[in-house]
């Protein structure tokens, strides 16, 4: 039965593992991927109706 030790942790880990990656890849887009993508182009609207580029005010 010290397979059984041995081998439990890393298992319940692969399992959590894959479950967090599932979920990360189930949340992106969305019903939120529109308003997000909107705030991003208002952000680029406004950096280029300044006339600045981004990495000029780092």
């Amino acid at each position: 039965m010290d397979y059984v030790s041995a081998l439990l942790p890393p298992t319940v880990m692969a399992v959590l593992f894959i479950s967090v990656i599932r979920v990360i890849v189930k949340t992106q887009g969305g019903a939120n991927k529109a308003k997000e993508d909107a705030a991003v182009d208002a952000a680029l609207a406004r950096v280029e109706g300044s006339g600045t580029s981004p990495k000029a005010e780092a």
